[in-house]
Order: structure tokens, then sequence, then C-alpha cells
């Protein structure tokens, strides 16, 4: 009963190897499988990164645009009120022209006058 198989020492031999092979090659990692849907899912996620991308470039946009009519409307209040100094200086000038005018035409009247006071007396 001993040697009912009839197996010879290198049989079990090479049938211990087999086995601890087997029991090694559950260990192994197994080549993955691909996901069907992976494809799918890197392209969706890519369009999300675009779509928030796009969305941070609008808000980006958005600030920039809102900073631009702020100097704007400071560069143009600005503006306004360097005109109004400049309309108020030129509004004096005028008048400080016109009495100098004034001065000048009187004066001249004064001179014509007392040209004329002389004029008479040698006549």
């Amino acid at each position: 009963m001993r040697d009912l198989k009839q197996t010879g020492f290198t049989d079990r031999i090479s049938a211990q190897k087999d086995a601890k092979a087997a029991l090694l090659a559950k260990f192994k990692p197994k080549a993955a499988a691909p996901d069907p849907e992976f494809e799918k899912l890197a392209e969706k996620r890519a369009a999300e990164k675009e779509a928030q991308r796009q969305q941070h470039e609008l808000a980006k946009a958005e600030v920039r645009r809102e900073k631009a009519e702020k100097e704007a409307a400071r560069m143009a209040a600005q503006q306004a009120e360097q005109d109004a100094v400049d309309a108020e200086k030129r509004a004096a000038r005028k008048e400080r022209k016109q009495l100098s005018k004034e001065e000048q035409k009187a004066a001249r009247d004064a001179r014509y006058a007392a040209r004329k006071a002389r004029g008479s007396k040698r006549g």
C-alpha cells in the first residue's frame, strides 16, 4: 500500500514545485483590465476642468472690467474737476483782462479829454 500511485522521488519533487509555483502565482499582480468607461470619464473630467477654467477666466475678466470702469470713472471725475478749475481760472483771467481793458480805455479817454482840453485853450 505504500506505493499505490507508482510515483518516484523526482515526480513528487516536480509536483511540489508545481504546487509552490501555483501558490505564488496567486500573489502576483494580474494584468489590469482597462475600464471601458475610462476614456469617457477622462473626457468628462477634461471638459469639466475646461469649463471651470473658462468660468474662472470670465470671473477674472469681469473683475478687470469693473476695475477699468472704476478707474475710468475716477479719471473722468478728475478730468471734470480739472476742467472746472481751468474754466474758473479762464473766467478770472478774462475778467482781469476786461477790467484792464476798461482801465486802459478810461486812461485813454482821460488822455484824450486832457488833450482836447489843452487844445481848446490854445485855439
